[in-house]
């Protein structure tokens, strides 16, 4: 199941009228300019899974509901089989399936994630972007560039990186092929995902 943007967009605007949330207030909140924080509640542009992390923070709701309009309802474990999860799919092509889509009061966002390989992005900086907590990745497949504000590091199959996601991180697919990765998404420990 892929979520529609228009129809998560639209749950985000709903739930900011409820909230009696100003734009600006959401664009503050998302670390966003109101005029690009508007962009993406009207489903104009492509809705960054960092984007929804912080809406959903703000609203105090699962990033789930955001995406489905259901909220998590297992409690003791939830089993997601192989080629099963939430497909999330974000900038350039990046693929996010969420492993525990169905579990409630999460510690942590559990992501498969398949970054493509693009020739484009090889030689020129890396896109870095932040969220509050920390983060982990182990390499299932291919090879990995990572940036953590001025570091570069490559990794590979077996390489197990954690990291504080509040400081500028992005990653790139590189050695010609797409790097499969384990992505858990960690909030801090005084903040509780609802």
């Amino acid at each position: 199941m892929e979520p529609n943007i228009k129809e998560v967009a639209a749950r985000i605007r709903a739930l900011r009228e409820d909230l009696d949330l100003t734009l600006q207030e959401m664009a503050d909140a998302t670390g966003r300019s109101t005029a690009e924080y508007a962009a993406q509640e009207s489903g104009e542009e492509d809705l960054s899974f960092t984007f929804l992390y912080k809406c959903a923070d703000k609203f105090g709701v699962d990033v789930i509901e955001l995406l489905t309009g259901e909220n998590p309802h297992l409690t003791g474990y939830s089993l997601t089989r192989a080629a099963d999860g939430l497909s999330i799919k974000r900038r350039a092509g990046f693929e996010y399936l969420h492993k525990a889509p169905h579990f409630r009061h999460k510690l942590a966002e559990p992501f498969l994630v398949t970054a493509p390989y693009l020739p484009e992005e090889q030689d020129v900086p890396i896109h870095l972007s932040r969220h509050k907590g920390q983060e982990l990745d182990f390499i299932i497949s291919g090879r990995m560039r990572f940036a953590y504000e001025d570091h570069v590091e490559e990794l590979e199959a077996g390489d197990f990186l954690m990291y504080d996601s509040g400081r500028g991180h992005g990653m790139i697919a590189i050695g010609g092929e797409p790097c499969v990765f384990l992505a858990v998404v960690l909030k801090p420990h005084d903040e509780k995902i609802i």
